[in-house]
């Protein structure tokens, strides 16, 4: 549960900084981030974003979950580039059954598009490390997002924790009758697991849209209503905004 918990989110002054603000400002960082065409600027707001998770004392386990999948996805995406894609050798390997060649152009190609998807990705991060899920939905309908799909995240967001009590049962019944011993009894359970959590999470839909239905939902779910904005929390923004824009210059 710790991945989803909010509580390192309400203790520090960034928490309380309007949520359409920091929507406004992470929307233009992100422009920033996938437009710059070198390696300064992405990596400048990887670590600042770095910095910021250490000032607002998120858990270290949480962090590491969160960048677990980017990193992956930047590993494949710099082997692809460095050895499929390039017109400069760095090296040839010659296995007789087949050639491995790296490419250094490719290599480079493969490093920027990491530095862009580490540095958009540290801005998505540190906005959900400061923003309660509530005060983002709200913040995005502000934003006339399309109300179905905000309710939509709402309804899985609220299911995320029943579905993943309901694994941790299913998970530690199943280990506790020695399920995950060996490698075909482990996949024989996950595959038991899954199944059962597909059923469960079909059945929680259908008394969920009864339940709502009974009390009255008519398709549109109640937001939090906003203040208006704060004069400084803007100048703020934009000062820090201008900032950047200085930086994505260099």
């Amino acid at each position: 549960m710790e991945l989803f918990s909010e509580h390192f989110k309400k203790d520090h002054v960034f928490a309380r900084i309007d949520a359409r603000v920091k929507l406004l400002v992470a929307i233009g960082l992100l422009i920033m981030v996938l437009s710059y065409k070198g390696f300064f600027f992405p990596l400048l707001m990887a670590a600042l974003c770095l910095l910021l998770c250490i000032v607002i004392r998120v858990p270290v386990r949480v962090f590491l979950l969160r960048f677990s999948e980017p990193f992956f996805i930047v590993l494949m995406v710099t082997a692809i580039k460095f050895f499929f894609a390039g017109r400069d050798p760095l090296f040839s390997l010659d296995l007789h059954v087949f050639t491995i060649t790296g490419y250094r152009d490719g290599l480079l190609s493969g490093l920027l598009i990491a530095a862009r998807i580490f540095g958009a990705v540290s801005i998505v991060a540190v906005l959900g490390f400061t923003t309660a899920f509530t005060d983002l939905m709200a913040g995005l309908s502000w934003f006339r997002v399309p109300k179905g799909f905000i309710e939509i995240l709402m309804l899985a967001y609220r299911y995320i924790f029943v579905i993943l009590e309901d694994a941790l049962v299913i998970y530690h019944a199943q280990k506790n009758r020695l399920g995950y011993t060996t490698i075909k009894r482990g996949l024989s359970s996950f595959g038991t697991l899954t199944g059962s959590l597909i059923l469960k999470a079909f059945e929680s839909s259908q008394s969920t849209t009864v339940a709502m239905v009974q009390r009255g939902y008519d398709g549109n779910l109640p937001l939090l209503q906003h203040k208006p904005f704060n004069i400084s929390e803007i100048l703020c923004s934009v000062l820090f905004l201008l900032a950047m824009g200085v930086a994505w210059k260099i």
